[in-house]
């Protein structure tokens, strides 16, 4: 197994997060304005390019 940099940890945990799903709240309190997470992305499809420092 290789070891990741701090920064490419730091990047990993960015995506996770911007993948994560919309909360309902957000939909209803703007009747229905925002719809989906802009960030969503599938795991299986698309890749992320993270280059190393």
């Amino acid at each position: 197994m290789t070891k990741k940099s701090i920064n490419r940890k730091r990047r990993l945990g960015k995506k996770l997060k911007q993948n994560r799903r919309m909360p309902l709240l957000a939909s209803l309190r703007t009747h229905r304005r925002l719809q989906s997470n802009r960030f969503a992305r599938n795991w299986r499809s698309q890749k992320l390019n993270i280059e190393e420092e």
